[in-house]
């Protein structure tokens, strides 16, 4: 470990942790950003888990937010050779009626195949599209006034409200399932308020900018991260598990990408007693449980368009999932849960030997829950890919205790930092207007637990950042 002083020291070296470490350094801070294991990235990883030449996402896939982030497009990505690839379908969900709902990259496209669904669709995304960059960073940022006004409650009037709500606008099954399967992304009951806003982000992100899919893995925007990070004078620390803050080397300001359960354990922060009782109130949502596969073949989709889409949902109709979500999130285990689907090597040749190919999967479990759910995740599969099970070499699986031991940020298998409901949306971690600060105006927080949440975007650490500018240096960043 260096014995130089540091203006600040970011623990973690996920997406949040090298966005607050970027912003930080690029306005002339010396920094130094510290990663618990061997590897950097948090999420945004990439190894061999089955077999020799299968790469495997461990994390994070499929990358819409990253795209859609203000934060990640204000960077040179591209010089550092990080390159994404697009499946012709955003995203697809097979029906057993034999009807399968795609999103087109397309948006008129998508609107014509909705049929009489067409234009309720449309004015559901279409705000989002035609005013991202001036609605991004109202969504994707703390609570506060609005930089457009209008536009925000436009949005909000929909997104505030529960998935069950919006689904009843629509006429036709296929149109249904496939807003159940964008609204299961938040990972909480579909009745659950605000539960619409994940759905409708992500379908309009996916008509402006595609669902991208990282050229090597996941990991190549970690490493790609990491070069801009080092080019402008960036310092990273592998290795190195904090448990105490007179461990670090001297510094003024300590930025933690972690979520309250690891504040809570880490010595000499010097937080006071009642904001550590609120961090211990902090709620986690639902965990998942993973599996990898190398497969022999593609996936024998009855529907072969489905072969084509960078995600698929598994889960039938809008009531199957919803009921299954709902039991799952009260701590039932389900015979047929809501599974997130990707492969990656129909796309990306380079993650597995030739004529092979890795696929990846989850499902949403109860919190901390650590039954083995190979065989309904898979029976899922064969559901609408019958003879799916025949193409497997080999798998690995991991549940909710070990994505922790992995990650300790995925809380019981929590993969976006705690619950994502109307209480803890922009309320996250702690009932407080600047959700970055602690109690201890030299220590701050920028991981998922803050606002805008999960996803590989970058936004937390960034807000997190210009937190600390404005509080030490009297500066603040625009993008």
């Amino acid at each position: 470990m260096s014995v130089k002083e540091y203006d600040v020291i970011v623990i973690g070296s996920g997406p949040n942790g090298f966005s607050a470490a970027i912003t930080l350094q690029q306005q002339g801070l010396s920094t130094l950003l510290i990663e618990g294991t061997d590897t950097i990235g948090g999420g945004m990883r990439t190894k061999e888990l089955t077999l020799p030449g299968f790469k495997h996402d461990i994390c994070s896939a499929i990358h819409p937010m990253a795209m859609a982030s203000p934060f990640f497009s204000s960077l040179p990505l591209d010089k550092y050779g990080l390159k994404f690839i697009y499946a012709p379908y955003q995203a697809a969900h097979p029906l057993l009626s034999g009807e399968t709902a795609l999103l087109h990259r397309d948006l008129q496209q998508t609107v014509r195949e909705f049929g009489a669904d067409g234009d309720t669709y449309l004015s559901l995304v279409e705000p989002v599209i035609n005013n991202w960059e001036k609605l991004a960073r109202d969504i994707m940022g703390p609570l506060r006034f609005p930089n457009a006004p209008l536009l925000f409650a436009k949005f909000g009037l929909n997104a505030l409200q529960p998935a069950t709500w919006i689904a009843k606008r629509f006429k036709t099954e296929k149109v249904r399932a496939l807003w159940g399967g964008m609204a299961g992304h938040g990972i909480q009951p579909l009745s659950n308020y605000t539960t619409s806003a994940i759905g409708i982000v992500l379908a309009g992100i996916g008509h402006k900018y595609g669902w991208p899919i990282p050229v090597g893995g996941s990991q190549a925007i970690a490493n790609t991260l990491s070069a801009h990070y080092c080019a402008i004078g960036g310092e990273i620390a592998e290795d190195y598990w904090l448990t105490d803050r007179a461990d670090l080397p001297k510094h003024k300001i300590l930025v933690l990408n972690l979520t309250p359960q690891q504040i809570l354990k880490i010595e000499g922060l010097d937080l006071t007693p009642d904001f550590r009782k609120q961090l211990e109130r902090y709620r986690q949502g639902m965990g998942v449980f993973k599996v990898d596969w190398a497969l022999s073949n593609p996936v024998p989709f009855k529907d072969g368009r489905c072969g084509q889409a960078a995600t698929v949902h598994l889960g039938d109709t809008f009531s199957e999932i919803a009921r299954n979500e709902q039991l799952t999130n009260n701590g039932r285990l389900v015979a047929k849960p809501f599974v997130l689907f990707t492969q990656q090597s129909v796309f990306d040749k380079s993650r597995a030997p030739e004529g092979k190919h890795t696929a990846w999967a989850y499902c949403h479990v109860p919190h901390g829950s650590i039954s083995d759910r190979t065989d309904v995740i898979e029976n899922q599969l064969e559901r609408y890919a019958p003879g799916f099970k025949d193409t497997i070499i080999a798998r690995s699986t991991i549940n909710t205790k070990q994505l922790e031991a992995y990650n300790p940020n995925y809380v019981g298998g929590d993969i976006n930092g705690g619950v994502m409901d109307i209480l803890q949306l922009y309320t996250r971690p702690t009932w407080r207007f600047t959700p970055y600060r602690t109690s201890n105006r030299s220590v701050y927080i920028c991981s998922s637990s803050t606002p805008p949440g999960g996803g590989v975007h970058g936004m937390s650490g960034f807000h997190a950042a210009n937190t600390v500018l404005k509080d030490h240096y009297n500066m603040e960043v625009k993008i």
